[in-house]
């Protein structure tokens, strides 16, 4: 599992290349055809990852709970962010893999409460929790890719 998380690492640096090299308003903008932006896709992957790995851990989440409720599955861009919010996100694309490496490895994760993804698989433990997420960052990576395109086109 320590595998995956660092692989998970590995692909957090594309997300942090886009967010960081990405004009304000591209990041926000929501391209004709799409209910989101590109902003919206990266805060969720960090909300995504904590809800799945502490969350149904019965850990506490190492992100404000804020950036966890207006990220989470469901919800829509309000077309804002501050500079504040994009460098907070920044730095937790990093620290919340980082910790959840670190707290893997103390044994900190103990109990799963089993969950039925939308995409139709349960998760039936940390390691499927771990291994979905990855997957679900995979998704929004290409999500994203497809909104760079959009948003150049409009």
């Amino acid at each position: 599992m320590k595998n995956l998380l660092e692989l998970t690492l590995k692909t957090r640096k594309a997300f942090y290349y886009i967010l960081k090299n990405t004009p304000r308003e591209e990041l926000l903008k929501i391209p004709d055809g799409y209910n989101n932006n590109i902003w919206w896709n990266i805060a969720h992957i960090v909300s995504t990852q904590q809800a799945l790995v502490y969350g149904l851990s019965g850990l506490q989440i190492l992100i404000p709970q804020e950036l966890k409720d207006n990220f989470k599955k469901g919800t829509v861009p309000d077309g804002s962010a501050t500079d504040v919010e994009i460098e907070q996100v920044k730095g937790l694309l990093f620290s919340t893999i980082e910790k959840s490496i670190e707290d893997y490895e103390n044994g900190l994760f103990k109990n799963f409460k089993e969950y039925p993804t939308s995409a139709g698989i349960t998760l039936m433990n940390l390691e499927d929790a771990i291994s979905f997420n990855l997957f679900h960052e995979g998704l929004h990576l290409g999500t994203i890719f497809s909104l760079q395109k959009a948003v150049k086109l409009q």
